[in-house]
């Protein structure tokens, strides 16, 4: 397989044109090549006729150059009537490629259906190949995949630029939006819930917030003497700082307590807790009933709050700026992305198999659904292009091989003029 893009494209495209002027200058070649051996049998013919009667053994190379002149003449003749007029004279019959383009093309296009997009064809050549395994190894080097990449984050600020905020709002209320309001949002907390606790995942989670809790006491033993005050105005402050030293003190060993005994009752307590909370999200009404009226609101608030302009704004800028970087965080995850399927399905022969014959169950149906389609494009593509430009590119592909005719007909025709003179001599005889 093979992605051509950006200066690659520009280099196959003046390699091709390079290879067009390397043919027109051999076909140049041998058209001049051909030409001078039809001037030298018509000057050996001259030579000949001048000179016979002083040499009558010049008749032998005078049979051979009659019969090759017409032969040269001759094959000329047929080659160039291929592909225009003999000397611009519009002879009947000649010009025949622009003049049969319509009926060329309408042929070609035929041809192509009957003969290729047959559902016989195409599955036989497929069932015999091993595609999924071909394009899985070829998405696996990291080199092929960031082709692909390149190509997909070269269209996307053409993508970008092209939507609007109305794209993004019709996007939501379509697809988005609709999926939301269906879904249970207690219910998934719930289930959420029980991925953390599952081997006491949530236990750090503990114990981080009650060293926050720690840290927040120590800090705030002022605040915390100040507030008992205002609320203990009866009591000596000497007593209220007493109190909630204590108490500060209290909590704080309590905490360790907790952190360093991981069968502590207080943990035990939060893992009760925890459970009873997630049972209660997955199965009671009332969570259940305030997790719509939450989901609700949201969507209420992006609707009401022109957010999707927001949002469009927000994505289009990130991803401009990631793909105008050097380092494109966009254009690498897409390389990794087909990598990753490429390795996957290349070590993976059952899915192989099933995208084998997946493949192979809807191409005789496409083929047959598609194949006249695809014979009209050809049809009306050949017929479109210029007659005359049509007719030089065909003899630059072709006209060496032709210019060859011309000379095989030459000394062809020769041979045969020999052969023809040594049979009167014998018949005369």
């Amino acid at each position: 397989m093979n992605f051509v893009t950006g200066r690659d494209g520009n280099a196959g495209r003046a390699k091709d044109g390079s290879a067009a002027d390397e043919k027109l200058v051999r076909l140049k070649r041998m058209r001049t090549t051909a030409t001078c051996l039809l001037a030298a049998m018509i000057v050996l013919l001259l030579i000949c006729v001048i000179w016979q009667a002083e040499y009558p053994w010049l008749a032998w190379p005078r049979a051979f150059a009659e019969a090759g002149t017409v032969g040269a003449i001759a094959d000329w003749y047929a080659v160039v009537a291929l592909f225009r007029h003999p000397c611009g004279i519009p002879i009947p019959h000649t010009a025949i490629i622009p003049k049969n383009q319509q009926r060329i093309a309408e042929s070609l296009g035929s041809f192509i259906e009957e003969n290729f997009l047959t559902p016989e064809v195409i599955v036989g050549r497929l069932s015999g190949f091993n595609a999924a395994q071909a394009l899985a190894g070829w998405l696996a080097v990291r080199d092929n995949s960031a082709v692909i990449a390149d190509a997909v984050a070269a269209s996307l600020p053409r993508l970008l630029d092209s939507l609007d905020e109305s794209d993004v709002e019709h996007l939501f209320d379509r697809l988005v939006i609709p999926r939301l309001r269906t879904l249970e949002v207690s219910r998934i907390a719930g289930q959420v819930l029980d991925v953390l606790t599952e081997g006491n995942r949530h236990q750090p989670l503990l114990d981080r917030g009650l060293s926050g809790v720690e840290a927040w006491l120590s800090a705030n033993v002022g605040l915390i003497k100040t507030k008992f005050s205002e609320a203990s105005k009866f009591t000596p402050a000497p007593v209220d700082a007493y109190i909630v030293s204590k108490f500060v003190e209290g909590i704080i060993a309590l905490i360790h307590e907790v952190v360093a005994n991981p069968g502590h009752e207080l943990r035990r307590q939060f893992d009760v807790a925890v459970q009873d909370l997630s049972s209660n999200l997955q199965t009671s009404a009332v969570y259940r009933r305030y997790g719509r009226v939450l989901l609700r609101d949201c969507i209420r608030h992006l609707e009401e709050g022109g957010y999707y302009g927001v949002l469009l704004e927000h994505v289009r800028a990130q991803v401009l700026a990631d793909l105008a970087s050097g380092r494109s965080v966009v254009r690498d995850m897409i390389a990794a992305t087909f990598v990753s399927i490429g390795k996957g399905i290349a070590s993976e022969p059952a899915i192989q198999h099933k995208l084998n014959a997946w493949w192979l169950d809807i191409a005789g149906p496409l083929v047959v659904r598609h194949r006249h389609q695809l014979s009209t494009l050809i049809t009306d593509v050949v017929k479109g292009w210029d007659a005359k430009e049509v007719s030089q590119k065909l003899e630059a592909e072709i006209g060496r091989d032709l210019q060859f005719i011309r000379i095989n007909g030459t000394f062809v025709g020769g041979t045969v003029g020999v052969l023809l003179h040594a049979g009167v001599l014998l018949v005369s005889r």
